[in-house]
Order: C-alpha cells, then sequence, then structure tokens
C-alpha cells in the first residue's frame, strides 16, 4: 500500500506489498510553517494506522534533523513529533531518515533539480562556499528499503543517504564537466552542512561499488538529467 504521489512515493509503485505501507505523502518543504500542512500529515498517519492494523509501516523521514540551523524548526519538531507516533502505535515499523534523494520528477524546487534548471538555462547561481548536501539516488533508497524489510530490520530508525557529503561547489564543477558548459557563479562564503551516520547503508555502495563520489554523481546526471 503506497501513501503519496511523489518522488519516494512512484519508487515503490512497480513493487507494491500488501503486507507494507509505503508512506510518502508528508510535508516535504523544510521551511514549512504552516499548521494545517503539519495537521494534515499527522492526521494522515494516524488514520491510515487505524485502518491498517498489522502491517508494517515505512515511513519516509528526513536527515534534516541532523540539521544544527534547523534544530527547533517547525519542519524538524513535527517529523520528530510524527516518529514518535509511529513508534508509539504501530507494532511493525521503519524510519527511514532519507538525505536529499534524486531522481525523475519531484519538487522542481529541491536541490538538484533547481541546480540542472539553472546550470542549463546559464544563469548565474549563487553558491554558499561552506555548504554540504548529501546526494542519494532515489533507486538506491528503494532498494536500501527493500534489503531492510527483508532482513527483518523493523522498529528501528535508520538513516538512508551516501557515505560521503558534497559541497555545493563540487557539485556545480561536476556539472560544468559533465554538461561542458562553463558556468556563471557568484561565490559567497556562507553555509553549512553535517554528517550522517550509515551504519546500516555504507556496506550496500561498497558492496556495489559506488564509493566513487563524482562517478556516483555523474550516474545521476546520466540517469535523470
Amino acid at each position: 500500500m503506497i501513501i503519496g504521489n511523489g518522488l519516494i512515493a512512484s519508487l515503490f509503485k512497480e513493487h507494491d506489498r500488501e503486507d507494507v505501507i509505503f508512506f510518502a505523502s508528508g510535508v516535504s518543504n523544510s521551511l514549512e510553517r504552516d499548521p494545517a500542512q503539519f495537521a494534515r500529515e499527522e492526521h494522515l498517519i494516524r488514520k491510515t494506522i487505524a485502518e491498517n492494523p498489522g502491517k508494517i509501516f515505512v515511513y519516509f523521514s528526513t536527515c534534516s534533523i541532523y540539521d544544527s540551523s534547523k534544530t527547533g524548526s517547525d519542519y524538524v519538531l513535527h517529523k520528530l513529533k510524527m516518529e514518535q507516533i509511529i513508534k508509539n502505535s504501530t507494532e511493525k515499523y521503519l524510519i527511514l531518515r532519507v538525505s536529499n534523494a534524486v531522481g525523475n520528477g519531484g519538487n522542481p524546487n529541491l536541490l538538484m533539480n533547481y541546480l540542472v534548471r539553472s546550470v542549463k538555462s546559464g544563469e548565474t547561481v549563487n553558491v554558499h562556499t561552506k555548504a554540504t548536501r548529501n546526494l542519494i539516488d532515489a533507486e538506491d533508497v528503494k532498494n536500501l528499503t527493500f534489503s531492510l524489510l527483508e532482513n527483518g530490520h523493523l522498529n528501528r530508525i535508520v538513516n538512508i543517504a551516501y557515505p560521503q557529503n558534497y559541497s555545493v561547489i563540487e557539485i556545480l564543477e561536476i556539472m560544468e564537466r559533465f554538461f561542458s558548459l562553463k558556468l556563471n557563479l557568484n561565490l559567497i562564503k556562507e553555509g553549512s552542512g553535517y554528517e550522517i551516520s550509515i551504519p546500516n547503508a555504507e556496506e550496500y555502495f561498497r558492496r556495489n561499488q559506488l564509493m566513487n563520489k563524482e562517478v556516483y554523481l555523474c550516474r545521476i546526471l546520466e540517469k535523470y538529467y
């Protein structure tokens, strides 16, 4: 059973399972302030749990919880509250905190969609030189989710992210080489990042020979852009 219709939800449409709820219909904008949006997600989570007793509840949360610049934000506090509701209300759950997933479609304002659009149109891109982001191929999110389910890793919170962060300037330099374009950048000495621990996921990337971060990002660009 799939709840949602965005990028993450679309990953499971051809692999739906009767015994699992893939809940990917939450608030996705980390700058969201509207209480009605948070209330909508909470109501839908409570309703879905009540109507589907005994099913495994897979909830896609966010690694933004580890971002010190967002500590105490409405968005992070809401996500932590949703995680707690799921832990307290279901017998079998899997909470996946996902980094910046990149795939087909999705919100046009997602980082990679925005950067590729700006680069291809020749716009000047404002770059916070100290900012880092963790990019992960959406297909790897799907593969890791099913690996966890198949191995019975339930009733836990798991981080789903790539083993290494990218600086934003590094992402753009790789794009410049990939698209053979000269970029117009406005460098600003600002920004921040945060590390993500992935003890449940790192072996997957090693086993599949995905540890070269430039090759990995080029693979994403070739696949989706």
